[in-house]
């Protein structure tokens, strides 16, 4: 009998090296780095003011850090300028937050569209994925419901399918269930760990929650700044 080759490796997709930054001559983070393969799920931990959301902002190129560097796919985000930063936000990552940004005045299936509109995505091939996305966070018949119709729950699904519309490499989550109640935050965690494994879209999700932190393979605990811990897990 043959024995089967081992599975590849996924590359390396995103590394920090030495990421510090400060605000008003407080060092916010200090010498953060840990790399992320495409397709691995991260969470980022940590008592409030441990550094995690300004990491998150570093990583989304919102913020710049002070030293070290931050790398997607082998470029260097802080070797570019506005203009190439924002077209690598704007191809490359998806981003969900605890209040879901999604714009009042659109409907459920309008703000979906919106990043496929901003990269020139063809308007049948646009139309067809927001149907299935929509359909496939189960808000389909809430498609021309606006944001202000919608329940909580409702809103994180659309803001999901708004983050995967364009097919980023990279999801980046900040509290994504932390304004939800614990029934609709469990679901937009299932739903999550989900899209990320049929879309090989690798995540990383800053979280206060036990419970989203048990969706990811890999766990960073901060303090102060700093890395203080990390835990694996086998996921199924």
């Amino acid at each position: 009998m043959k024995t089967p080759a081992p599975a590849e490796t996924p590359p390396t997709l995103l590394r920090a090296v030495g990421v510090g930054r400060s605000y008003a001559g407080r060092a916010v983070l200090k010498g953060v780095s840990f790399e992320l393969r495409a397709g691995e799920r991260l969470a980022l931990t940590g008592p409030s003011g441990s550094g995690k959301t300004t990491l998150l902002n570093c990583l989304g190129g919102v913020d710049r850090p002070d030293t070290g560097r931050i790398e997607l796919g082998g470029v260097a985000l802080d070797t570019l300028d506005g203009d190439a930063l924002a077209a690598v936000r704007r191809r490359r990552l998806g981003t969900i937050f605890q209040f879901f940004h999604l714009l009042p005045t659109l409907t459920a299936a309008e703000n979906v569209e919106l990043p496929l509109q901003l990269n020139g995505v063809p308007t049948v091939e646009r139309m067809e994925r927001v149907r299935h996305l929509l359909e496939r966070v189960q808000v389909a018949h809430r498609a021309e419901a606006r944001p202000a119709q919608l329940s909580g729950g409702e809103m994180q699904r659309v803001a999901i399918a708004r983050a995967l519309a364009h097919r980023p490499e990279l999801l980046l989550a900040d509290e994504p269930t932390g304004n939800l109640d614990s029934r609709n935050g469990a679901n937009i965690l299932q739903l999550l760990r989900e899209l990320s494994s049929e879309t090989g879209t690798a995540l990383v999700l800053v979280t206060h929650s036990p419970e989203a932190a048990a969706i990811c393979h890999r766990e960073l605990e901060l303090r102060d700044g700093e890395i203080v811990g990390e835990r694996m897990r086998s996921l199924a």
